[in-house]
């Protein structure tokens, strides 16, 4: 690569650009003006896209692709993804709040619960399919306890709050146009359930060609070249709520605040002594208009979001932003004590004057990716936790761990599977025989346990695992009935080998190597 000039800008020149050689290649003109061409080339080739498509849909998806160009027309404009780390100020005392200094509301006081409960609305990001778990459709379908899906665990969750306090809390699903459809057909078996549900999708943007800053796409059909698309992350959460017409609508019935969390954390679950916090009887006497709640960070944590003081404002730092040489400073478990869960509370009439004013801001995550044809592609993606700078009275929350358990791969499955948690009217509650709050550290070999269907195969039933620590399975094992795995457990099975834990077996501290060997750890 010439020196002096960044990636981005020979990606400009190669964008068609021509007429503009008198212009010095390395000055700022020079730059302003391939930025102005690469988005007036991504405009007329939108505006292209939009002649492919029926009249009647045109309307909708101009605004849609207005909110694309938007997006574009920032990365272009922006120096790069990282902050000035000096600027970084430190938390003000009050910034965080720790969860065990908020207040319950009175039980007995069913009527006052049920007030606050009516201001409410869950929202679920429903946008993800169970590919990566090796599983076709909505994540949400994946069944993850006693055949319960995520989406049957949420309804259950809102439907016993709703009957308790006779509440009205409706469920919102954010669907992406991956699992819009399958979602609504598996939507209408609740329809008999104490739960409103109602269902808005996220945008459609068109993936762009690294090599010349152009859309994949070649017309409007997202079903005939699928790979061509994709949903921009949740932060298009705000834009796409606004547009379904659900937060006029909730605002003129009277609801304040919306909770919303990705429906693979089965720990997020609506919280009565945050929301006491937010409506209920400890209301601060100035708004607080949007809540992260974050948890403390552990060494496995350390590529999550966290919360730092910058320009006299709150926000979220993504490891997206930190200068390469200060990785290892925002890593630091001691420096960085917190992170964030993606559960936010943010107020409706906020976001809706957030929305009006134009003020709402996000850092664009850049995403590379190859698709199967061998095509590099960006993808241009916001977080949600990101517009926490947007709010005027913006606070953390330091949760328990306990509000904070997604189901991303196998090993969390065995988690959630196990007789570590029991159900309840839809929550996963830990079980009091553990004798500490933290949950096993568990690292299942990726070749043969990350597809669900294989991993349900590799076990008679679900270990014991109330006093297990850490767990380290590699290669072909699997598992007899009544196994009680406890402390540090690591079992390997070499490249050819196949170990079998025997029904019954207890392993506590043990290494079992290829050849059957069980040595004290």
């Amino acid at each position: 690569m010439t020196s002096g000039i960044r990636p981005i800008d020979v990606l400009l020149q190669r964008a068609g650009v021509r007429g503009h050689q008198r212009v010095p290649s390395d000055s700022k003109e020079f730059h302003e003006v391939t930025k102005r061409d690469a988005l007036r080339l991504l405009e007329n080739d939108v505006d292209r896209l939009l002649q492919t498509t029926e009249q009647v849909r045109r309307p909708a998806l101009q605004a849609e692709m207005g909110r694309f160009a938007d997006l574009f027309g920032r990365f272009l404009q922006e120096e790069g993804p990282a902050l000035d780390w000096n600027k970084i100020q430190k938390l003000p005392e009050n910034a965080v709040m720790n969860y065990s200094n908020l207040k319950s509301p009175k039980n007995e006081q069913k009527n006052e619960i049920r007030n606050m409960l009516d201001k409410l609305v869950v929202i679920k990001l429903n946008g993800g399919l169970g590919t990566s778990m090796g599983c076709h459709g909505p994540k949400s379908v994946i069944p993850v306890r006693s055949d319960l899906t995520f989406l049957d665990l949420t309804v259950q969750q809102i439907e016993h709050l709703n009957k308790t306090y006779d509440a009205n809390v409706p469920l919102v699903l954010m669907n992406s146009f991956n699992t819009d459809e399958d979602t609504e057909k598996i939507v209408r078996k609740y329809k008999g359930f104490r739960v409103q549900i109602h269902t808005f999708n996220q945008s459609c943007f068109p993936r762009i060609s690294r090599e010349h800053f152009l859309p994949v796409a070649k017309d409007f059909d997202v079903e005939k070249d699928m790979e061509a698309w994709y949903p921009p992350g949740h932060g298009d959460f705000y834009d796409t709520f606004r547009h379904s017409g659900l937060l006029k609508k909730f605002i003129e019935e009277g609801r304040e605040y919306c909770f919303l969390s990705n429906i693979d954390n089965l720990g997020a679950t609506v919280d009565l002594n945050i929301l006491n916090k937010l409506v209920g009887e400890e209301r601060a006497s100035t708004p607080v208009e949007f809540v992260m709640e974050v948890t403390d960070k552990t060494r496995a944590d350390v590529k999550g979001g966290t919360l730092i003081q910058f320009e006299n404002k709150l926000r979220l730092l993504e490891i997206a932003q930190v200068p390469p040489e200060h990785v290892d400073d925002f890593k630091s478990v001691k420096t960085f004590k917190f992170f964030n869960t993606n559960n936010i509370w943010a107020n409706l009439s906020s976001i809706e004057r957030v929305l009006r004013e134009r003020t709402l801001s996000m850092e664009i995550i850049v995403n590379n990716k190859t698709l199967e044809t061998g095509l590099r592609v960006i993808q241009l993606e916001t977080a949600v936790g990101s517009a926490m700078k947007c709010f005027d009275g913006a606070i953390g929350i330091n949760v328990p761990r306990s509000r904070f358990l997604p189901v991303k791969k196998s090993s969390d499955l065995l988690l959630v599977m196990s007789n570590l948690y029991t159900l309840k009217y839809g929550s996963l509650v830990m079980s009091p025989q553990r004798m500490f709050p933290t949950t096993p550290l568990v690292k299942l070999g990726e070749n043969h346990f990350s597809k669900v269907k294989e991993f349900l195969g590799r076990f008679a039933n679900i270990p014991d695992i109330i006093e297990l620590d850490h767990l380290t399975v590699s290669g072909d094992v699997t598992f007899g009935r009544g196994v009680s795995l406890r402390g540090t457990v690591i079992i390997i099975a070499n490249h050819g080998d196949r170990i079998d834990i025997p029904a019954g077996a207890i392993l506590e501290n043990k290494i079992v190597s290829g050849n059957m060997r069980i040595l004290d750890h």
